[in-house]
């Protein structure tokens, strides 16, 4: 069990207020919602319930900022240069940050340190360098009046104006950072929620960012529930762009508000995402990659693999390795970098995750069912396996967001195709094969908005991320990342 560090256990003892205009303020209200430690069930920190005022006045002081010019009309390099700075600031309290994560939000410290304080590096570091290549294009027109006239017109990108940025609790600094940097870059100011059972990383990284020289007002953070803070951000007439990844029945929620206004606004959603395993798959390959991408933070990621559909002759094999490995994972607390399975982020994702686990017994061949938790207290589910549960289980159709897999035998890889299609999700998926045609055909015939082939869930800030479906709208990553933070203006000048 590795040691808290002093200056966590101070960052997390303190009054958490709102982060706006370069500093902590207060509410205008009293409520508070608690933080809880997920490995214990018990209460470790305090943040604002924020009310339609606080994010009124987070969303003013975006828009000033953006209007001022001071972030917008900086030169690129120097915007690029603060972010860099930013980038080495989180290098520096990489520890502090990857404790407060684990605490508040009960993965392995080991993820948090690798995945979420190293991954924020690698993006920040990243999306920084975009800030020096937004570019436009000149054209040829052919504009007929007055007989003599000349013309030249071009594109240019203009930033948005103020970004709201709606995080989840799966990864908070990670997934805060993929919605708070691009805005940064393009040029926007910003105001970004996180989810109420994990504000702690995002309200440290905002002091982060004043530190390495965000002028005030341009990155702020309202804490609280989306009912109230969410859908005011959401609904703010200041606020031109929604930037959101949660769950599918919230982001279409948050489109049909969007269209009320004609806001703009990029979703990233839910995934029930499948794994089609041929009869030539390397087995210790398949096996080491379906469990990462499976159990990774307990299951808690948006293209963890949930379904698996293998081909007759790869079954028993794969079926006999995944229930040893499954039944051999330890279970216990995200401190304990020993535990391969920690705690799920709350009670309430505990509750409903075991309500799938409970109803798969009238649904399926069999469940398998690993390790419990160390403590009752805390909010632990084992890992599971499902096998051949019927094609219209909900443990097939919905997103369980939890350490749950099924595993379902087919006839072929046609079938198995079929079936990882037939699903109303369409975010990631995978094929495991040492056949290169298989290789080459299946990834295009899956709908999804990203295919590995012998691997599953790694990402890169290079390669695009986006779903299909009801998976979402738009794309993260990639060197167009910036594009969706603005708006292109075409420009004629006669002369």
């Amino acid at each position: 069990m590795d040691s808290l560090l002093a200056s966590v256990a101070n960052f997390v003892s303190i009054s958490h207020e709102l982060y706006i205009n370069g500093g902590a303020v207060p509410s205008s209200g009293d409520a508070r919602l608690p933080i809880y430690d997920p490995s214990t069930g018990m209460q470790i920190a305090s943040t604002v319930d924020a009310t339609a005022q606080d994010v009124d006045r987070a969303v003013t002081s975006a828009f000033n900022s953006f209007k001022s010019g001071i972030w917008k009309d900086m030169r690129p390099a120097e915007r690029e240069r603060i972010l860099l700075r930013l980038a080495d600031l989180v290098e520096r309290d990489a520890e502090i940050l990857a404790q407060l994560e684990t605490l508040e939000q009960g993965k392995s410290l080991a993820i948090s340190r690798a995945l979420e304080a190293g991954g924020a590096q690698t993006w920040i570091r990243y999306v920084a360098g975009l800030a020096r290549t937004i570019t436009g294009k000149t054209f040829d027109v052919s504009i007929p009046f007055p007989p003599d006239a000349r013309y030249t017109s071009y594109t240019r990108h203009t930033p948005i104006g103020v970004v709201a940025g709606i995080i989840p609790w799966n990864f908070p600094l990670l997934i805060g950072v993929w919605k708070v940097l691009p805005a940064l870059a393009a040029g926007c100011s910003v105001v970004a929620k996180p989810a109420e059972t994990t504000p702690l990383t995002l309200l440290y990284l905002a002091r982060l960012a004043t530190e390495a020289g965000v002028p005030d007002g341009v990155f702020n953070v309202v804490t609280g529930r989306g009912t109230v803070a969410g859908s005011q951000l959401v609904n703010h007439p200041l606020v031109s762009k929604i930037s959101f990844t949660g769950s599918t029945p919230v982001g279409k929620a948050i489109a049909r508000s969007c269209a009320d206004s004609l806001k703009r606004f990029s979703l990233e959603l839910g995934g029930k995402n499948p794994a089609i395993v041929l009869d030539d798959a390397d087995l210790e390959q398949t096996v080491q990659g379906l469990m990462l991408a499976s159990f990774l933070n307990q299951g808690q990621v948006c293209a963890a693999c949930s379904r698996i559909y293998v081909t007759d002759k790869m079954f028993e094999p794969l079926r006999n390795a995944l229930t040893q490995a499954i039944q051999n994972m330890t279970v216990g607390a995200g401190m304990n970098l020993q535990a391969q399975i920690n705690p799920v982020v709350s009670a309430a994702q505990q509750k409903k995750i075991l309500s799938y686990v409970q109803n798969a017994d009238t649904e399926a061949e069999q469940v398998i069912i690993g390790q419990n938790g160390p403590n009752a207290e805390g909010y632990y589910v084992p890992p599971t396996l499902i096998i051949n549960p019927s094609p219209e289980a909900v443990c097939v159709t919905e997103e369980i967001f939890g350490p749950v897999l099924t595993l379902t035998r087919t006839s072929d890889a046609n079938e198995a195709l079929q079936l990882a299609n037939a699903s109303s999700f369409g975010l990631a998926a995978s094929v495991w094969t040492q056949n290169l045609q298989a290789a080459m055909t299946l990834p295009a015939q899956l709908e999804a908005g990203t295919v590995w082939v012998n691997s599953h869930v790694m990402i890169d800030p290079n390669m695009p991320f986006g779903g299909l479906k009801q998976s979402g709208s738009g794309a993260d990553f990639g060197s167009d990342w910036l594009d969706s933070f603005t708006i292109q203006k075409s420009i004629c000048i006669r002369h």
